[in-house]
């Protein structure tokens, strides 16, 4: 009996953690879910707050709006080279960093932790972080979007981690006995055992860029160089859309409506797509690549 008391109580935790799980899987899911819904959904009931769990009244004219409309396509092109070749840099800088810190063998190693790890807690502020990318003349151009984030020291700290717990010393040892310099064992050996750890960090990275606002938003005044995130925020947070409003001008409140209501919604759809068709392909990374990665520091 006492057995089975103690069984009855242990189904009753699994149960109950599952019911919290379900319950917090649906509190992050419903927000995205009502999105897409919204963005399929007659603006008008959208604003009678009745669109919930499926469209209503379903049409697609606010996607065509998007698609329809030159300066989203012109910031989403912007946001794709911003990204590419934001996270080229930023995965080459991430390696040159953490490899040397993880090398036993590397004088001042501790010493160039120390520094990359003080710049976590302490910095300039941004009034010279803005006089730094002026002086620079990076105002107005692609890279003062990519080179002041070229690195982020939590992730060199990561791979340090990484190299000195997945590439076995006398792994390298061997390599170096057999005549391999130290690029060739960086990109022979090394590289090849790393290839989870760097999936999964390029793939924070594009994140990353790919969300990023800000620095357009300070360094970038330009339209034709803005990032999709910034014009998504002007339409969401500004409610600035006359370019887009310009057709809808001779048509009826339902059009104009349509315009404000269903623009934000597809909008938001269409920015988003790359990031959700990406994380799949990674996902079998993220435990061998993150978790290792952060066994210890």
């Amino acid at each position: 009996m006492e057995d089975r008391s103690r069984l009855d109580k242990i189904g009753f935790f699994d149960v109950a953690v599952i019911l919290v799980m379900v319950i917090f899987l649906i509190l992050i899911l419903y927000p995205l879910w009502y999105v897409i819904v919204a963005s399929f959904s007659n603006p008008i009931r959208i604003s009678q707050a009745t669109v919930l769990f499926v469209p209503l009244d379903f049409n697609l004219a606010s996607y065509e709006r998007v698609f329809k409309n030159s300066e989203i396509w012109v910031c989403y092109l912007n946001t794709i080279k911003y990204t590419l070749i934001g996270t080229a840099i930023n995965i080459v800088m991430t390696i040159l960093g953490g490899y040397p810190l993880s090398r036993q063998d590397f004088y001042g190693r501790n010493f160039f932790t120390f520094i990359f790890v003080f710049t976590m807690f302490f910095s300039g502020g941004l009034i010279p972080f803005y006089l730094v990318v002026r002086d620079l003349r990076m105002l107005n151009t692609m890279w003062a979007m990519v080179i002041p984030n070229a690195v982020a020291t939590y992730y060199i700290i990561l791979a340090r981690t990484f190299f000195q717990t997945r590439v076995p010393t006398e792994l390298q040892e061997s390599a170096r006995i057999d005549g391999c310099t130290n690029v060739q064992l960086l990109i022979k050996v090394v590289l090849p055992l790393a290839t989870p750890f760097i999936s999964v960090i390029t793939l924070f990275y594009s994140i990353g860029h790919w969300n990023s606002y800000f620095n357009a938003l300070i360094f970038l005044t330009d339209r034709t160089k803005w990032s999709l995130q910034l014009l998504l925020r002007e339409i969401l947070v500004q409610a600035q859309m006359d370019s887009m409003m310009a057709a809808a001008t001779d048509e009826g409140y339902a059009d104009r409506l349509l315009v404000r209501e269903g623009l934000k919604y597809s909008t938001v759809v269409v920015a988003s797509l790359p990031l959700l068709a990406t994380y799949p392909f990674l996902q079998r990374f993220f435990k061998e690549g993150i978790l290792v990665g952060a066994l210890k520091g």
